[in-house]
């Protein structure tokens, strides 16, 4: 009598569970995603977003549509998702400056960075690399040289004020002993237009989205921010090996929905992100462009999002860096 009572009740209560689930989370997805890239095209964030899109969509059954919402150093497209229908049809795909915008806008950043967004997954990240002219600087001594002897003189283009690109930027002429002129761009691409028409004196970036430039030969490159030298350039010293500073920063790439999207749908998106970056062909090209892949839970990306954001704080405000 008491296992029949059991049984029942466990039905009960199962039965009970399926029905607080929403019917749509149920059978989702059964129309095409929008995933917001909050970035110029052609950027970083976006050759990384446009690499996974296809494979999430052969993993979701629906089309994965990028679409790219650049401007105030990625706010614009966060917030966007932030105000959108929490039914995972509207997500983002980001990057480090996510966590660096609360620092640079305060209250007027217009999401809740805390709040406002659910994690879905911690993609990817990768180190940065110091790039020059074909004109300018042949090492990256040189340019320290460069920067000490004619403080403001050159400049760095950045995908946005306070932004990874600018920090990091301002970090290396930091302790290089130097100063530098910073301008902000809609996305690190036309920057790099610029920078390679001689108007900067260096870029920071990555190589994924200034690969085609290096192998066209159209950029210099100089040095790479990470402890060790990286097998995609051999030949390009660490920024330590070269000058004897300290300076390794990763850039990093996660996805987010509104917040109180539902859990089976998080959880859906949260699978389809870990299998993607397990497909070879993504493996592959990963280790091209010198991306280091990472499975992660929902929970895990949270707290790395929030750890970014505790870490950042101090430098974006030490920097003075102002919003767009």
């Amino acid at each position: 009598m008491m296992m029949t009572f059991t049984r029942r009740a466990a039905l009960a209560a199962l039965a009970s569970m399926a029905l607080a689930i929403p019917a749509a989370a149920q059978t989702y997805p059964d129309k095409p995603i929008r995933m917001i890239i909050a970035f110029a095209a052609g950027g970083p964030t976006d050759v990384v977003g446009r690499l996974l899109a296809p494979r999430l969509s052969e993993i979701l059954g629906q089309q994965v549509i990028v679409e790219n919402k650049p401007g105030a150093t990625g706010n614009i497209g966060t917030a966007m998702v932030a105000d959108a229908k929490p039914d995972g049809y509207t997500i983002l795909f980001s990057a480090s400056t996510m966590a660096m915008a609360p620092a640079l806008y305060g209250k007027a950043l217009g999401y809740d960075p805390v709040n406002g967004l659910a994690a879905i997954a911690y993609v990817a990240s990768a180190p940065l690399i110091l790039l020059a002219p074909m004109d300018g600087a042949k090492t990256t001594p040189e340019l320290v040289s460069m920067l000490r002897k004619d403080p403001g003189k050159y400049s760095y283009a950045s995908s946005g004020n306070g932004g990874m690109i600018n920090i990091a930027s301002y970090l290396f002429a930091t302790r290089a002993g130097g100063d530098a002129l910073h301008v902000p761009y809609r996305g690190s691409a036309p920057g790099m237009v610029d920078m390679i028409a001689g108007r900067h004196g260096f870029q920071i970036d990555t190589l994924q989205s200034s690969k085609g430039f290096i192998d066209g030969g159209k950029v210099r490159v100089l040095g790479v921010a990470s402890q060790k030298r990286l097998p995609q350039l051999p030949d390009a010293p660490t920024i330590k090996e070269a000058t004897g500073f300290d300076y390794a920063i990763n850039t990093w790439y996660a996805a987010y929905a509104p917040a109180r999207t539902p859990r089976p749908i998080i959880d859906r998106l949260n699978a389809a992100f870990n299998q993607a970056l397990k497909q070879p062909d993504m493996v592959k090209r990963a280790n091209e462009l010198a991306l280091e892949l990472v499975d992660s839970t929902p929970e895990q990306a949270k707290k790395f999002y929030d750890d970014q954001m505790a870490f950042w704080d101090p430098i974006i405000k030490q920097s003075g860096a102002k919003p767009e």
